[in-house]
């Protein structure tokens, strides 16, 4: 009996996730997206992000509205995987062990009660994991720059994939972003 309840357990786990990842990013997802480019807009200079993320022919106005609605998606990510990553240490057996002797709750949680361990879990895992793909987001604009530098007629040919090649800055900053990092 006990191990019918851990494989149903077991499975509305992995169900719960999959079932997440159809949804649509939610209305915090889509705030966090914004927050994102306004970060990365001021971190990239505006031309630069314009030039990453604007596809409209002319001026490339478009930049925050396709930049808010990239970063809303991976903001959604973020949270789904740190719900799982949360999930997991919460159900470890030696989470103690590797934290001082601290509980799930103790570590994460407020106040006497330690109130709402696994929503400050999932947050933090969440921001961390959006930093550091912000980070990488402006280091691989500042990589792609240099390379367009060298020559443009080289690097629209390495990257363009369209008929006039307009959008070569984004695919190399995309492309180097999610780059695994060595």
């Amino acid at each position: 009996m006990k191990s019918r309840i851990l494989i149903a357990a077991a499975l509305a786990v992995l169900v719960v996730p999959a079932a997440s990842f159809a949804a649509a990013p939610t209305g915090q997802d889509r705030e966090n997206g914004a927050r994102a480019c306004r970060a990365l807009r001021v971190s990239m200079t505006p031309d630069v992000f314009r030039q990453t993320y604007g596809t409209a022919k002319t001026n490339r106005k478009n930049a925050f509205g396709r930049c808010v609605s990239q970063w809303a998606h991976e903001a959604q990510q973020a949270r789904i995987s740190a719900r799982s990553a949360c999930t997991a240490e919460k159900a470890d057996p030696d989470f103690a062990l590797s934290h001082d002797g601290k509980t799930f709750d103790e570590v994460y949680g407020t106040g006497l009660k330690h109130r709402n361990a696994f929503g400050k879990c999932v947050s933090s895992k969440a921001k961390t994991a959006s930093t550091e793909a912000q980070q990488n987001t402006v280091n691989a604009a500042a990589a792609c720059k240099a390379e367009r530098s060298e020559g443009v007629p080289e690097f629209r040919a390495k990257y363009g994939k369209s008929a006039n090649d307009r959008n070569a800055f984004g695919k190399c900053v995309s492309q180097l972003a999610k780059a695994p990092s060595a």
